[in-house]
């Protein structure tokens, strides 16, 4: 199982200088990933400054060398495809191959999309996710590109460098359960990152529902499929070792990969620096 660190995009990480000095901090003591927040405005955090992911992990990734990075995660239908398939290449070449993309509809909805204008009905936002997911995928290959899908339209278009990883970068899939779409659409890419309706961001899931999805979806797992896939859990781990055991170890037996730590997420530090380093600096739980 890995282990990963959770900050958001504001407060005190809106400073990239900030976010080097977490992401340094987290491969010191032995953590494999960190994910930053992808949000263009959230208004229950109104009042803070915000910072763009991308250069908040172009900080992460030139302070370190090891650590997995990525967002968590990007709503990819915010985006235009051809600018966020330049981001994640561009940080892909600059981390050696670190990047993770982690990708969803994002929210809140009303923030992100309405507040500015844009279409925010579900059906379409799926509709982008999935064609834009598809596009991206072969942005980042470094050869020609012709779409012309109900959304998005590309000609003869080659974008260049490649991402270093290839096919591309792991496309992880976020997504409340037990809502069942975001969990198929998961089973399709490379990881499934849930979270669920009895338990938000701080909160350990229940054993039981993550056996339920992890079962949903290996099924959903086209016949054959063995590439590798994550389920990638998060919440906030007791800081004593053997009780923090106690939490992982269930979920990991139940299926789970990846263990997003989320001490502080709920609390009045989430945005600033000095708590987050001392989770991070504690080190990440043991199995």
């Amino acid at each position: 199982m890995r282990f990963s660190v959770n900050i958001p995009n504001f407060g005190d990480f809106a400073d990239p200088r900030n976010v080097a000095t977490a992401a340094a901090a987290a491969e010191q003591a032995g953590w494999d990933g960190l994910f930053v927040w992808d949000h263009v405005l959230h208004r229950q955090h109104q009042g803070r400054p915000f910072g763009d992911p991308w250069m908040l992990l172009t900080a992460a990734a030139l302070s370190t060398s090891r650590i997995r990075l990525g967002p968590l995660l990007t709503p990819v239908p915010r985006y235009r495809p051809q600018q966020l398939a330049r981001q994640v290449a561009t940080l892909d070449q600059l981390s050696g191959g670190r990047v993770i993309f982690a990708a969803g509809l994002g929210g809140p909805v009303e923030d992100e999309y309405r507040s500015f204008g844009d279409a925010a009905e579900p059906r379409v936002l799926a509709e982008r996710l999935d064609e834009g997911l598809e596009l991206l995928r072969r942005l980042w290959s470094g050869d020609p590109v012709n779409h012309h899908g109900r959304h998005y339209e590309v000609r003869d278009v080659t974008l260049l460098p490649a991402t270093v990883q290839q096919p591309g970068p792991p496309v992880w899939i976020g997504g409340f359960w037990p809502r069942r779409a975001p969990m198929r659409r998961a089973a399709r890419w490379d990881g499934a990152v849930p979270l669920f309706e009895t338990a938000r961001h701080g909160d350990v899931p229940d054993v039981a529902e993550v056996r339920e999805l992890v079962d949903y979806v290996r099924n959903q797992r086209t016949g054959g499929d063995e590439s590798p896939f994550e389920f990638v859990l998060g919440g906030a781990t007791p800081p004593d070792a053997a009780k923090a055991k106690d939490v992982i170890g269930p979920l990991h037996d139940a299926g789970a990969t990846w263990w997003d730590e989320r001490q502080i997420q709920t609390g009045p530090d989430l945005d600033r620096l000095p708590a987050v380093l001392r989770r991070i600096e504690a080190g990440p739980p043991v199995l």
